[in-house]
């Protein structure tokens, strides 16, 4: 949504506005045209297809300013610089290093330096009026935000451009320090907002919920496949499975194939720009490749494939790649584990082949850190990219937002006009989000009656796609759960026995049909609701007379 006015609300030379070509909804990337009075500035470039940016026949923008170097964010610059090898494109240092990642079809030498390095927190001027400050945004290894600054006789605009970030310190990366852009008397702040208004665990509880999942299945004597991106997130998981408590000296194989380990390669390059923790670790042992201390990180080799699931290990590769080259059905398959918010279902996923599971490590800030930014900042125009319309429109519907600044989400080819004056003008208030409804307790059951508006929201098909849920208390809060069928068919089988029975369906080490007693014989085995062994435990003890 947006405020818009007129185009000669300013001069032109004092004329602010954006013109996104990709937001990265769906499949497209990020691509937006920032316009700060006669100077045009292209923030990031993940177009998989640029010719919109071809169209005028003339390069679309004065330079190019690209935030960090994964693909939904950096895809298309080289095409675009190979049609305007004129136009300047200007990255931090690391992220001119990881670029050529993006082209895995290309070697290295055919590859040319396209990207020019800009230094952390020093303002360098590109034209008359116009300067740019770059930010470690954490998220990624050489993530930048950027802060723009344009200066006319009347007065300065400052603007500044996130891209993904991230405000939590995470294994490799430090976080965005909100405390080095405070003050800064900020105008537009364009802001990703990638879990809309989510709220996560802390980060600590994150990897621990992650590394005790890995260690149930190792411990249930089956492999774990772990599908991530090239760079960020599997350098991420690797480092925590070396150094977690957990794993530290354990007996244990980690393989890394694929585009996953030349992204470790590129980390390795790297190891002056990573937090001193880091380095420190790595004058002691290997950051990644290392057959020597426990647990060992090698490649995988493609020989080998086809085989390495067949006995407890870790698998990291590529999130493109096809999963069942690494197992075969009839000798057994790895429990799959992919990020919370998967975007590309893996085509087998659905046949009952392999089973898959979720689990969350963000990258991203959750809404806390969203809205604690923009808090922090107070710019009076905030432009958010980077969701879906659905979690953007969540945030621009948050009220805490709607009376302190002008809340826009555009399309693609929606232009924004950003007028600044002395006057808040509150924008138009988004469709409602919030469903009124009844409840009603009928002796042993409790209904909940919600109008059929809410059935309208995209989000609602996936809720209702079994017609179950599940609720638990968030505090003072009921949340409901849609249950999705992968998680009926998973526990079909624990038919409901009576509870005066004992068996593995009443005991209380039973969870996801296997037994995880330490003491048990069947410990990590799947087991049968009427299943039994001489260690069971009630679930629920009965009560004292």
């Amino acid at each position: 949504m947006s405020n818009q006015r007129p185009l000669t609300y300013y001069p032109e030379d004092e004329r602010l506005a954006c013109f996104p070509y990709g937001v990265s909804h769906g499949a497209e990337g990020v691509c937006l045209l920032v316009q700060m009075g006669p100077h045009r500035i292209l923030l990031d470039c993940g177009l998989g297809d640029i010719s919109p940016l071809k169209a005028l026949g003339q390069p679309p923008a004065d330079l190019v300013l690209c935030s960090h170097a994964h693909s939904d964010h950096a895809q298309g610059l080289l095409a675009l610089h190979q049609a305007f090898p004129q136009l300047p494109i200007y990255a931090s240092e690391v992220t001119t290093q990881l670029l050529p990642l993006n082209w895995p079809e290309l070697s290295p030498e055919n590859i040319p330096k396209f990207c020019n390095a800009l230094p952390w927190r020093s303002p360098v001027e590109f034209r008359e009026g116009l300067s740019a400050e770059l930010f470690p945004a954490g998220h990624l290894p050489g993530a930048a935000a950027f802060l723009l600054t344009y200066t006319t006789p009347r007065r300065t605009y400052r603007l500044l451009y996130t891209g993904d970030f991230f405000l939590s310190n995470s294994r490799l990366v430090e976080g965005l320090s909100v405390e080095a852009l405070r003050g800064t008397q900020l105008d537009v702040l364009i802001i990703e907002g990638t879990y809309g208004t989510a709220r996560h665990p802390h980060r600590r509880q994150q990897e621990n919920q992650l590394v005790e999942r890995i260690d149930q299945i190792l411990a249930s004597n089956r492999a774990v496949l772990l599908p991530v991106p090239s760079l960020g997130l599997g350098q991420e998981i690797l480092m925590l499975l070396r150094s977690h408590h957990h794993f530290t000296g354990r007996n244990l194989d980690i393989w890394v194939d694929g585009m996953v380990a030349v992204g470790c390669d590129a980390y390795l390059d790297l190891l002056p720009n990573f937090p001193t923790s880091v380095q420190n670790f790595a004058r002691h042992q290997p950051l990644f490749w290392d057959e020597r201390v426990r647990p060992r990180v090698r490649r995988l080799p493609a020989e080998q494939r086809q085989a390495v699931c067949q006995s407890p290990c870790i698998l990291l590769t590529e999130d493109t790649a096809d999963l069942s080259q690494y197992y075969n059905p009839d000798l057994g398959s790895p429990v799959v584990l992919r990020p919370e918010r998967w975007r590309y279902p893996y085509r087998d996923e659905g046949s009952g082949r392999i089973e898959v599971e979720t689990y969350l490590l963000a990258q991203h800030s959750d809404r806390f850190g969203t809205t604690q930014l923009i808090h922090n900042l107070r710019p009076q125009h905030v432009i958010f990219f980077h969701g879906s319309p659905t979690y953007l429109a969540d945030l621009t519907g948050l009220e805490e937002l709607q009376n302190r600044y002008q809340l826009h989400s555009p399309s693609v080819g929606t232009l924004v006009e950003l007028p600044i004056g002395e006057m808040f003008m509150q924008p138009a208030a988004p469709p409602e989000t919030n469903y009124e409804g009844e409840l009603t307790e009928l002796g042993t059951v409790v209904t909940i009656t919600l109008p059929e508006a809410i059935a309208a929201d995209p989000r609602w098909q996936n809720f209702a796609d079994t017609g179950l849920v599940e609720a638990r208390w968030q505090g003072e809060e009921l949340v409901l759960r849609g249950l999705s069928q992968r998680e009926l068919l998973k526990d079909s089988s624990n038919i409901r026995m009576p509870l005066n029975i004992d068996c593995c369906a009443n005991c209380r080490h039973q969870r996801g049909q296997r037994c995880w007693n330490p003491s048990s014989p069947l410990y990590g085995f799947k087991v049968t609701p009427e299943g039994y062994c001489p260690v069971f435990e009630p679930a629920d003890p009965p009560a004292e007379n």
